[in-house]
This record gives C-alpha cells, structure tokens and sequence, in this order.
C-alpha cells in the first residue's frame, strides 16, 4: 500500500466531519511561497534539508486535525472552545459550526478537558461539528457495516458514553494520516512537527479504545447496538473511504487477533495493518 493512500484516509475522513481547509497548489517554491495560504508556519532550515510547499500544506492538514479536536473536546467538556481558552489564536477566524457542551459526567468532563487543552496552539479554520454532521457521519458508518441507519439520528452530546463513541472517530485518522504523510515532508521542522502530534494522537486513540473496551458489551441507548458495535462501524467506514484494510474494532475474530490467540482488540496493533508495517 503507498504512504499516499494512507494519508487519503485523513482527507476523507475530515469531509466527513465537515472540516472546510484549502489549500494552495502543491508547487515546489522558495521561502516566500511558504506564505501561500492559512496559518504560515514558520519554518527552519538546514542544509541541504529546506521545507517545501506540500511540506507546509501537509502539515496544514495535520493542524486542522489538532484544531478539530481541541474544539470539539473543550467545546464538549466546557462548553466553549478557543475564544475563551486561547483568543489570542482566534485572529478573526470564524467559530465552529453547531459547537456545543455534551452531557458528560465528572469523569468524561475531566478526561475531554485534558485532551483539549492538549490540542490548544493552533489557530482557527472553519469547521462544522453540529449534531447534523455526527448524524450523517454515523449513519454512513452503520450503513457501510449493518446495511441501516440509526434511527433516532446520533446525537453525541446527548450523554457520556455517546459522546466517548464519538471522540473513536477522530485521533486514529490523525495517527494513520501521520504515518502516511511522513515519508512525503522534506523538511527536518515537518518531519519532527509530525512525529510529536502522532505522539499525541497515537495517546488519545489508546485511552479511547480503553474506555470503550472497558465498556464494549454496553447497549448505547436507544439504539439495540453494543459499544463494540459501534467501533466496528467506524473501523470499517474507515477502511471503505481508504480502499485498504487501516483499522479494526474493538473485537475482532480470534484468528485476526494479536498472534491470532484472542479476540480482544483494544490496542489496534495488528501486523496486518499498514501503520504497523516496519520494515
């Protein structure tokens, strides 16, 4: 599989949640045409190792992943986001769209502040995470894997356990976008920008898929679906939109297992999946 169609997964994946970014054209320049276009990062050199153009516009890509989640956490835990936490970055960008607070209990309210005070330092691009989005974006997942739609329509703010489900969708395509984008930067600043953010991400996708394991067999109400079933639903719309085989549920067939003993997957390290290929 090429690290381009593990970085397509991200992309498609942000249509999805409704994540609206342009970018420029992908046009080797100088310093100068690092400019082009949102939030000019900017860049270091070493010999013989400058940033690109596509450097900065991949890396771009990847902030607007961090800024997604640092919206969606404080506006889910707090109920406000970037204009109260950090309005020093709002610079006159516009606020996201149908943002709101979750009905989270103590525990989640405490876990989604710390995972998006994580993500404050980035600055504002528009995006849509209205109920309407998760709605749509749930019901290609179930159609995709179940052949229905989730009736009445998801609502991720509704409750607790609804809104963990949720937060599955997100830092996994950060971290497999990360994978796949890495080999494309040429600069030493990109490469080392993305290594840290998948650091993150490859954190917060851990301690989700543990608290849902923790809780896989749970019916989410109101709906005659488990836990578990959900993640598979994501898992595999995740693996549609790429057109290869990137992620798996929290359960899966023994024989697909780790070493092909269990059927508990509650960290996706499968050497199937390309994000763990290492040689």
């Amino acid at each position: 599989m090429s690290f381009h169609r593990e970085f397509v997964i991200a992309l498609c994946v942000y249509s999805l949640l409704g994540v609206l970014a342009a970018a420029a054209a992908a046009a080797p320049g100088g310093k100068d045409d690092l400019d082009v276009g949102g939030l000019n990062i900017d860049y270091m050199y070493r010999p013989g190792n400058e940033s690109t153009v596509l450097d900065k516009e991949l890396t771009q890509i990847a902030l607007n992943l961090e800024y997604l989640e640092a919206e969606y956490f404080l506006w889910g835990a707090y109920g406000f986001g970037h204009d109260v936490v950090a309005p020093y970055l709002v610079d006159g960008g516009p606020p996201p769209i149908g943002a709101q607070k979750a009905n989270l209990d103590p525990y989640y309210t405490d876990l989604f502040i710390q995972m998006g005070l994580q993500e404050v330092r980035i600055s504002r691009t528009l995006l849509d995470v209205s109920k309407m989005v998760w709605a749509e974006f749930m019901d290609k997942a179930f159609l995709t894997t179940f052949g229905t739609k989730l009736i009445p329509p998801f609502d991720p703010h509704a409750d607790s356990l609804k809104y963990l489900v949720s937060t599955y969708a997100i830092p996994h395509v950060g971290l497999t976008g990360y994978v796949g984008t890495n080999p494309l930067l040429f600069g030493y600043n990109a490469k080392m920008l993305v290594a840290k953010l998948l650091a993150v991400e490859s954190s917060q996708d851990a301690i989700i898929r543990d608290e849902m394991y923790c809780q896989k067999n749970l019916i989410v109400v109101p709906y005659r679906y488990i836990v578990a079933d959900f993640s598979i639903a994501i898992s595999t719309l995740r693996n549609d939109l790429s057109h290869v085989f990137v992620d798996e549920g929290l359960v899966v067939p023994p024989a697909m297992g780790a070493e092909s003993m269990v059927s508990g997957n509650v960290l996706s390290v499968i050497t199937s999946i390309p994000t763990y290929h290492l040689l």
